[in-house]
């Protein structure tokens, strides 16, 4: 059973790892693994709905516009060209995810795979740096992008970083890629949440529901926080100096490993 203290610590890592670019489902298994916690899918879930509401709330213009040109059919305006850039980003994220939830489902709490993870998280944050951003953002980048977010589904494989990181070495424009990648988000924390309620769609866990409404509260004012900071590192072309982070904690992580044989 979860006290006070386990459920704020969750949820404030929650909120800081889900946008900044360290993977908050491979801090969330480490720290679950290290302090012996038992969190229960609903509780996840919940904390995950709550930085979910971030980002429409960060970028609820550009949510009301696009589902405005999807419900006009009008695909020839900016907000309708980004639709569909945001579709065609969205499938092949979709089909990768399944087919590593199917294949590699059950070393998903494997420490040895999370510090890998993140050891490939930080090489793609570190090759990506100093490239110049001028490109408009095109079908090709938004089908690489999504690629790659549907490898993020692996504990450990940073959504922020590694979609960020593939539209920087596409050279796409740093405030359209920011933005793009944060909407890309949206339909894919939608499908992992589908996908877990379909897995687990009757059991709600050992957590009360005022621990719930508290976890998600907390989520969301500090994944509000850690967007807005992590926007302006990024434009500052700083995202690079979060490598350093995820090699440290991935070495650590598989170091622990290797001293438990």
């Amino acid at each position: 059973m979860m006290n006070l203290i386990d459920v704020i610590i969750l949820a404030v890592l929650q909120g800081i790892t889900e946008w900044f670019p360290v993977s908050s489902s491979g801090h969330l298994v480490v720290l679950q693994r290290l302090l012996h916690l038992e969190a229960s899918w609903f509780f996840d879930l919940s904390l995950h709905m709550g930085t979910l509401c971030v980002v429409v709330v960060f970028f609820w213009r550009d949510v009301v516009n696009i589902i405005r040109a999807l419900v006009r059919l009008d695909f020839k305006s900016e907000d309708g060209k980004l639709a569909l850039l945001l579709i065609v980003g969205t499938v092949p994220g979709a089909i990768t995810g399944l087919l590593i939830t199917h294949f590699f489902e059950a070393y998903f709490l494997n420490l040895v795979l999370v510090g890998e993870a993140l050891l490939i998280t930080g090489l793609f944050l570190f090759i990506s740096r100093r490239k110049t951003n001028r490109r408009e953002l095109g079908y090709v980048d938004s089908s690489l992008m999504g690629l790659a977010q549907g490898f993020a589904i692996i504990p450990g494989i940073s959504r922020s970083g590694i979609t960020l990181s593939t539209g920087t070495l596409r050279k796409v424009k740093r405030e359209v890629l920011f933005k793009f990648s944060f909407l890309l988000s949206i339909p894919g924390i939608l499908g992992a949440i589908v996908l877990e309620v379909t897995k687990s769609p009757v059991a709600v866990g050992n957590v009360e529901t005022p621990t719930i409404i508290l976890g998600i509260i907390i989520s969301m004012v500090v994944g509000y926080l850690s967007l807005r900071l992590l926007k302006k590192i990024f434009m500052m072309e700083r995202l690079h100096l979060f490598a350093y982070y995820c090699w440290i904690v991935g070495a650590m992580i598989l170091f622990y490993c290797l001293s438990q044989f």
